[in-house]
């Protein structure tokens, strides 16, 4: 009405006077789609089903709160329940209703924002108590024009606590006339007080696809042609806001001259075209780390924005992952979606478990650009550590879990040595073996034993060549009745003579290990006969025990005993010594200052045993499956073979008590004690602890 007679008033719009005001002709999207009656709402069904019922059922509260965050229809949400409260239908004899007619005077009264019975105080601004206690003295008064007087505060959370007391007594007991209605973006921290006297209702954010749908429902009313994948740039720009989504689509209809276009779009969001992000994750998955800086630089040189392209690639890693768990869902994928066959293919192309990594390095790698002191630099660091991390193409055969190293040399032994009898022709050939249990069958003979003993483990270095041919030992913990090999033979002299010329060493130590699947399992018959049978109790047992060169060896000493824990000591720093876990933690300890080992594969070796070497095969023992990864131990491998340590490891789970972590805790435990001693037995601090009753702050003493 201003603007009419502001229009009729003023001068005419032909004289040229430039203090003419013109009208305002246009209605933003956001104002002219809002809702007006709850039917209308998208997104809140919830929220709609609870308070329709209510209406219609006539139970109705006297306080409601509803959170949520910006523009999800907190404020609709209560000017449609102000309307249902006094609607007065069409023909004036109306009551509450769920569905109010919107012709009446008290509906568009509301609709407009003057209705005299429906107060609208933003907390924001008007935050203190006596604003609340002008708003609490209208409370007396009985409606005016309608059924019920409603007050909206909204944003709530932005009271003072003094102005949150003040209307605690009427927020419990109103009049019979009054509804409260409470808006807040922040109910944590609304007093609990408050919200124990209200029904919460929280609004849901709006996913992209009801904002897609919205949206193209405002746009065929507009008439206004828009792309499908410009609408799937301003949904998910929206962040689950209706209004931003509304919003954002007035922007973009100004610039693009009233039509919607994808380029226009993106231009105007200044999102990364999903073709560099599509060929970022191809290049990843193909290890083409040449493409990746190309494409990185290209995003710089263009302007893009570098946390853009990290959500855009978490977007598409998110879709690829389901796609790879759920691989039925490509085909209820959107006909419409272009991307769809595209996410498709790379989840078909990269493996699953770098789709996983990838996907959290992109999430961490938002968070580091702000580190960076250049964003694009961040970029190419957060997308090249997938490269670094990747797991290297297996090259060889897959890892075996026992420490014969006979096994892996048998194939290169065979190349070139004469044609022998594989395993599969031995067993295919008629044999006759025991049917008496390995326990009951006699020992072999001392001489032999001897002779066999007095071999070191790796006697076939200097065997002669018939020997080399010889079919590999099986390994000790296999099967007895499998395994158990003929000894009428006796070995070559020659070995026997080199075993006496070499001196036995500690890494040729050959240690009777088998895998974590056979530990613990003997025969049940086992037991009885070595319990009741002396020869079983002296005969070693075939699957358990083999004749292997032992080293001299003094008794044990304190060194080698158990020590028993320190008072207070924690149960990280408990160890018992050995002599395996005194070299595995000087060669940790130099791989750690060396930083030949790091990550994962650094806490794997701080936290594993030593348990047996058998030339350049290594046995450790870890605690922890999580530890016990593929790619970590392929990586402590070859750290250790850099090292000229171990060409070969085989990690186990069982229970540890000695590894370089306990260790070093041990000894950080140590020195702690040490201080604290000293700091104790001082002379000066007993006196000022006897004479003033000082007392010393626990955790104040430091080791130096």
């Amino acid at each position: 009405m201003c603007e009419q007679m502001l229009g009729a008033a003023g001068p005419s719009e032909g004289s040229g006077d430039p203090r003419r005001i013109p009208r305002m002709s246009y209605l933003v999207l956001a104002r002219k789609y809002r809702p007006k009656t709850f039917s209308e709402m998208v997104g809140q069904e919830h929220v709609v089903q609870a308070l329709s019922n209510a209406l219609t059922q006539q139970r109705l509260h006297h306080a409601y709160l509803f959170t949520g965050t910006r523009g999800v229809g907190k404020t609709t949400v209560s000017r449609i329940l102000a309307k249902s409260l006094n609607c007065q239908g069409p023909d004036g004899q109306g009551g509450i209703t769920a569905t109010p007619c919107g012709v009446c005077q008290a509906c568009t009264d509301i609709d407009s924002g003057r209705f005299v019975d429906y107060t609208e105080l933003d907390a924001a601004s008007n935050r203190g108590v006596d604003e609340v206690q002008g708003l609490l003295e209208q409370a007396v008064y009985k409606p005016v024009q309608g059924r019920f007087k409603v007050f909206m505060i909204d944003e709530v959370h932005m009271l003072t606590n003094t102005a949150f007391n003040a209307m605690l007594k009427t927020l419990e007991e109103p009049p019979e006339y009054l509804k409260f209605v409470l808006a807040t973006t922040d109910p944590q921290k609304v007093p609990v007080t408050v919200l124990s006297r209200c029904l919460q209702f929280n609004l849901r954010h709006m996913a992209p696809e009801t904002a897609l749908e919205h949206l193209t429902r405002v746009l065929a009313t507009e008439n206004v042609p828009a792309e499908p994948q410009a609408l799937r740039l301003l949904s998910r720009a929206a962040r689950g806001s209706m209004r931003d989504a509304l919003s954002l689509t007035d922007q973009a209809i100004a610039f693009g001259s009233g039509q919607l276009q994808e380029a226009g779009v993106r231009q105007m969001l200044g999102s990364v075209d999903r073709s560099y992000v599509f060929r970022l994750v191809e290049a990843l998955a193909q290890g083409d780390g040449k493409t990746v800086v190309e494409t990185s630089d290209a995003l710089r040189a263009n302007g893009l924005s570098a946390a853009s392209t990290l959500e855009d690639m978490s977007a598409v890693l998110q879709r690829m992952a389901v796609l790879q768990a759920v691989p039925q869902m490509a085909g209820a994928a959107d006909p419409n979606d272009p991307e769809a066959a595209e996410i498709a293919r790379l989840a078909a192309l990269m493996p699953a478990d770098e789709t996983q990594l990838l996907y959290s390095i992109c999430l961490h790698g938002r968070t580091e650009l702000g580190l960076a002191p250049d964003e694009y630099a961040a970029l190419t660091m957060a997308l090249l550590r997938l490269l670094a991390f990747k797991p290297a193409p297996a090259t060889g055969p897959a890892e075996k879990k026992t420490l014969n190293a006979a096994e892996t040399a048998a194939p290169a032994a065979a190349a070139t040595a004469a044609p022998v009898p594989t395993a599969a022709q031995e067993r295919a050939q008629p044999q006759t073996r025991p049917e008496a249990p390995v326990a009951a069958m006699p020992p072999a003979h001392p001489q032999e034993r001897a002779s066999s003993a007095a071999q070191p483990s790796h006697a076939p270095v200097v065997a002669p060549a018939a020997a080399i041919r010889e079919p590999a030992e099986p390994a000790p913990w296999e099967d007895a009745v499998a395994v158990l090999p003929e000894q009428d033979e006796p070995r070559p002299p020659v070995a026997a003579s080199a075993a006496h010329a070499v001196p036995p060493v500690a890494d040729a130590v050959r240690l009777p290990v088998r895998p974590q699947e056979q530990l613990g399992r003997r025969a049940p018959h086992a037991a009885g006969v070595a319990a009741s049978s002396p020869a079983a109790t002296s005969a070693p047992q075939p699957g358990d025990f083999v004749a292997i060169p032992v080293r001299e060896a003094p008794e044990p000493g304190i060194r080698l005993q158990p020590a028993a824990p320190r008072e207070g000591m924690p149960a990280s720093a408990r160890y018992t010594p050995t002599e395996e876990g005194d070299v595995w933690h000087a060669t940790v300890t130099a791989m750690v200052a060396a930083e030949a080992i790091n990550a994962l594969v650094r806490e794997l070796a701080l936290q594993s045993q030593l348990v047996a070497r058998d030339g350049g095969h290594w046995l450790l023992r870890v605690e922890r499956e999580s530890l016990n990864q593929p790619m970590a131990r392929e990586r402590l491998r070859a750290a250790l073979e850099a090292a000229g340590h171990a060409t070969q490891i085989t990690v186990e789970v069982g229970q540890v008590i000695d590894s370089p972590a306990r260790r070093n805790a041990h000894a950080a435990a140590e020195r702690q004690r040490v201080a604290e001693e000293i700091v104790h037995n001082d002379p000066y601090v007993q006196t000022l602890m006897r004479d003033f009753g000082a007392k010393i702050v626990p955790g104040s003493i430091k080791p130096a």
